[in-house]
């Protein structure tokens, strides 16, 4: 039963031993208090992890959570059991499926047994896909019952627990380790891809669990906010943009450095000057209780001032978590108040045709008096 469980709750070990816990069934109950319905529904993805811990890939078989007075259930296809039944702790019901019989019977069975006559049900309308809720409709779910509470899932991981924050920092130490080491061996004259290889392969040895981003830009194609990392040779004298960040224990880092080997020139440093006033301006005036859109603001400001507006073309910044992008939106016109246990990017930046960019990006968690920058590698040009 809701609310009743023994003990929903997941530890995962650290590489230092240390354990960290989540309580998923605390998760899940807030979850269906906050949505004010009868039963929550929800598919693969960073929801399904941040609410059960559980890691299914979406896919044309569905996947379905389910969660109310009940407890736990799923709608499964029958290969994905196994990974159900390492989860005990959970104590989740099954609706399983075949693909010899498909999944209509599942569904059938699962809104029979759980969803009554005049069930509501709350679901992520930005995940959950067409075909799964018209399988809900079609096994007797009513669509007037139905409510969009993709805003709720999104609020509710926008902050950060201790263990959150934890996996972060340590995703943030492997990136900025990784790219020291890089930047120790990179040299104009290599290209684009073989500095982004070395870079994977340093995160990587040191036990990364993957690459969460990694786009690495030279000359004027810094000037592209998101350009494609390829064969371009970095030049003597030219920007070298790297945006990246290891990933830990599911969650990740998302750093942006800007370098340059030899001489810039004085627009160069112009920018770059620009870029760094903005970042620092933007980390000293975040704070609990001042609202995102102000945040950006006073960035801007800085770039504005320097002659440089119409080159600031992104907002501010954008909250990190299971998501590399995710609340709160650091942007003009969100007036969202910033709330302890936030974490967001403060990444401002410059993009001129046929020049190159400059972008400036820091990992920072809001605390009761101010922000601490998670990231720490150096932002000196």
């Amino acid at each position: 039963m809701a609310g009743q469980w023994t003990t929903i709750v997941a530890a995962v070990v650290d590489e230092k031993g240390a354990f960290v816990t989540i309580d998923y069934a605390a998760r899940l109950d807030a979850l269906l208090e906050k949505s004010e319905a009868d039963l929550v529904a929800f598919v693969p993805g960073e929801n399904m992890v941040y609410f059960t811990g559980l890691h299914f890939h979406l896919s044309e078989r569905p996947i379905l959570g389910l969660y109310g007075r009940q407890g736990l259930s799923f709608i499964i296809p029958e290969l994905e059991v196994a990974k159900l039944e390492a989860r005990p702790d959970l104590e989740a019901r099954r609706f399983v499926w075949t693909d010899q019989s498909g999944y209509e019977g599942a569904f059938r069975e699962a809104v029979a047994a759980l969803a009554p006559a005049g069930t509501t049900c709350a679901m992520d309308g930005q995940t959950l896909r067409f075909f799964e809720w018209r399988a809900l409709e079609s096994a007797g779910l009513s669509s007037a019952k139905a409510l969009d509470v993709g805003d709720l899932f999104l609020n509710m991981r926008a902050r950060k627990a201790p263990a959150e924050i934890a996996n972060m920092q340590r995703a943030i130490e492997i990136s900025e380790a990784a790219l020291a080491a890089t930047m120790s061996w990179a040299r104009p004259g290599m290209t684009e891809r073989q500095i982004a290889d070395r870079l994977s392969a340093e995160m990587v040895e040191r036990r990364a669990q993957g690459t969460a981003f990694l786009l690495v830009l030279t000359g004027e194609k810094s000037g592209l906010p998101h350009g494609d990392t390829g064969d371009r040779v970095w030049g003597a004298d030219e920007f070298l943009l790297i945006d990246f960040g290891a990933r830990y224990n599911d969650y990740p880092a998302d750093i942006t450095r800007t370098f340059c080997y030899g001489e810039p020139t004085a627009q160069m440093r112009a920018m770059y000057d620009a870029v760094y006033g903005a970042n620092k301006a933007a980390r000293e005036f975040a704070r609990a209780g001042v609202s995102c859109e102000a945040v950006d603001r006073v960035a801007r400001d800085v770039i504005e001032a320097a002659g440089f507006g119409p080159y600031f073309i992104h907002r501010l910044g954008h909250g990190l978590g299971l998501s590399v992008h995710e609340l709160p939106n650091i942007v003009e016109g969100n007036a969202q108040l910033l709330e302890p246990g936030m974490v967001f990017t403060i990444e401002p930046g410059i993009y001129i045709p046929g020049v190159g960019g400059v972008r400036i990006e820091d990992n920072v968690v809001v605390t009761e008096d101010g922000i601490d920058s998670l990231t720490s590698y150096p932002r000196e040009l």
